[in-house]
């Protein structure tokens, strides 16, 4: 069995590695390639029935309406937030995303913002290498003994809590809205109010899949709640924080925010947020490790063969 028509958004011969390339095409009989925001994505919806999109763009009810023969979407990310899953679901489509491809590598990107901003890191290579070896402008502060919190215990926030609790000696306390008893230990406990997490942690990290449960999660009570001084780390996406409680929250410059998913901000508000100096943007690098970019191309195709042998894998929906 193979798909007649795959549709591709954002996704290209640059994306996908040869063999995967191969793969892909021995497992449909056409693949059309358009970029996320192509006015080409419309005009091929019609007899298309499979559907590989890259993180960022959409797949909302009217495109579903408007392709009749669609049966598959694959995400090419684990986030699939931008893609009405429920909606499909209803109409018989299958919505499959890729699991546990980058967790170790996300999680220790988490470590690398933090460490580079509680240790000015980038200021002290850079003055090192203009001949300028004193240490007298320099301070900082430790993650061991601090209160460190993670909002969210998936595979990416369980092992973020690993290594803040056994690698960094951190007291590690979680917020799951399904308590995860099993992940719990005297270093890494669990606290039922989130707004209590805020207050009381001196680092934070945002690890929540983004789905419409969740969209604003972070709303105004909780951004006003955070622990003045908190280094707050966000490596999903920013449709969990309410963006206009968030900057002016950061207009108080009593906290550090960090990002990685600055690539989806819409040109407006990446502008907004590079205003100050306490928000910190990276493009989302915390995937692209050698051994996370050959799994994910992996699961990607394996999803997809799975699919058509009747044993779809990751489905979310």
């Amino acid at each position: 069995m193979k798909f007649k028509k795959i549709l591709m958004i954002g996704i290209d011969e640059n994306t996908i590695i040869e063999e995967k390339w191969q793969k892909i095409n021995e497992l449909c009989e056409e693949i059309i390639v358009v970029p996320k925001d192509s006015s080409e994505i419309e005009v091929n919806l019609g007899n298309t029935d499979c559907i590989l999109v890259t993180l960022g763009a959409t797949i909302d009810r009217t495109m579903i309406d408007k392709a009749p023969n669609l049966k598959y979407i694959g995400a090419f990310s684990t986030g699939y937030g931008r893609i009405d899953a429920e909606y499909a679901a209803s109409k018989g489509i299958a919505v499959c995303n890729i699991a546990g491809y980058s967790t170790q590598g996300v999680a220790e990107e988490a470590f690398a913002f933090i460490l580079e901003h509680i240790r000015d890191v980038s200021r002290a290579k850079i003055q090192a290498k203009n001949g300028d070896y004193s240490e007298a402008t320099f301070k900082g502060t430790e993650i061991a003994g601090k209160k460190f919190g993670i909002i969210g215990l998936g595979a990416i926030g369980t092992r973020i809590a690993e290594i803040a609790s056994n690698g960094f000696n951190a007291d590690v306390q979680y917020y799951s809205r399904t308590r995860k008893t099993d992940k719990e230990n005297s270093k890494i406990v669990y606290q039922g109010n989130v707004k209590t997490l805020a207050q009381e942690c001196d680092f934070l990290s945002l690890n929540l899949a983004y789905n419409s449960d969740t969209e604003k999660f972070i709303n105004e009570e909780l951004v006003n709640a955070i622990k003045p001084g908190a280094v707050v780390v966000n490596l999903s996406p920013m449709e969990l924080v309410d963006f206009e409680a968030l900057t002016k929250r950061l207009q108080v410059g009593d906290i550090t925010f960090i990002l990685d998913h600055s690539d989806e901000l819409t040109a407006k508000q990446a502008t907004e947020l590079s205003k100050y100096d306490n928000c910190i943007l990276y493009p989302p690098i915390g995937y692209i490790t050698a051994e996370a970019k050959v799994l994910m191309q992996k699961i990607f195709v394996d999803n997809m063969q799975n699919y058509l042998e009747g044993n779809p894998t990751n489905k979310v929906n």
